[in-house]
């Protein structure tokens, strides 16, 4: 039988909304309202990345081994593996939920600190890959649980690895940097990037965990306990594999979903968690709907084009 497989259907790219839905939402928290900021997009080209991309913890914020700890309540274990991620510790604090506004209305993704005001996702989530139109307005939420957050930034620049104008298709160099105008990496901490080779990361089944804003996300198992509805709670799952590569892709299973664009699949490594892929789609099988396998953008391919190497 010839399978016909929708390639590269972007995961999470872009739950369009109407501003209504953005005001009517009740479970945010309310902060202080700030200047509203058009981001600058500059070419990766432009940007020279600092430091040696170690993570960071602040002084005074505690570390949690566990995305779920809570001193209000317990969640059952479901048959999803994924579980909720309501941890205000680092990492879990540096990952956050980005809202994007364009002209058709606003949509978000999930993005993750990298430095004091640096923030990892994916240029899908800033640029329009059918369109090429850019955000109006993109802002950061670190560590939104049940759609409470205590900080908003803006976005003062945007650093992508692609703008689309080749090919409309899901593209390796799929990544952007936000600079934003908070430095709330001091606060929230933030994660390291490291780029390892394909075959290391392959023969280490098993080893990562993946957290996103899945628009799937509190499922039925989990959804009477969270009142702000799917997509205002991350996902966590552990257990991912990188499967393998192609055409210059990293294959994962992470389970992912609309809004988890941008998501880091980490690995812990000397204790310390490490960014080492960038989801960025799936692929599907036209006919079932059934998921074939994940895409992510390596780090090396961040880093090359943002280390000027």
């Amino acid at each position: 039988m010839n399978r016909k497989f929708f390639a590269l259907l972007l995961t999470g790219f872009l739950i369009f909304t109407t501003f209504s839905y953005w005001s009517s939402v009740q479970a945010e928290t309310q902060v202080k309202p700030q200047q509203s900021i058009t981001p600058k997009f500059i070419s990766s080209q432009k940007l020279k990345l600092e430091g040696d991309g170690k993570p960071f913890i602040p002084p005074g914020l505690e570390r949690g081994a566990k995305p779920d700890e809570s001193d209000s309540r317990g969640i059952p274990t479901g048959i999803d593996n994924r579980t909720p991620m309501f941890s205000h510790k680092y990492p879990w604090s540096a990952i956050g939920r980005i809202k994007g506004t364009t002209d058709g209305g606003g949509y978000y993704c999930t993005g993750t600190l990298i430095a004091a005001n640096l923030v990892l996702t994916n240029a899908h989530c800033v640029i329009d890959h059918e369109t090429g139109k850019l955000s109006t307005k993109i802002q950061f939420l670190p560590n939104v649980i049940d759609g409470h957050y205590e900080d908003i930034a803006e976005t003062k620049e945007v650093y992508y690895g692609t703008d689309f104008k080749e090919s409309k298709d899901l593209s390796p160099n799929d990544w952007a940097i936000l600079k934003i105008n908070q430095p709330l990496g001091r606060k929230y901490g933030y994660l390291g990037t490291k780029s390892i080779a394909s075959a290391t990361l392959v023969r280490n089944q098993k080893a990562f965990y993946f957290v996103g804003y899945s628009g799937d996300f509190p499922n039925d198992n989990y959804q009477e306990y969270f009142s702000a509805g799917p997509g205002w709670t991350a996902s966590y799952e552990a257990g991912c594999s990188i499967v393998g590569e192609k055409d210059g892709f990293l294959l994962h299973d992470c389970a992912t979903a609309a809004g988890s664009s941008g998501s880091p699949i980490v690995g812990v490594i000397g204790g310390d968690p490490y960014i080492v892929a960038l989801n960025n789609g799936e692929e599907k099988n036209l006919k079932t709907g059934q998921d074939i396998i994940n895409y992510a953008v390596k780090i090396s391919t961040i880093e090359e084009a943002s280390r000027g190497n």
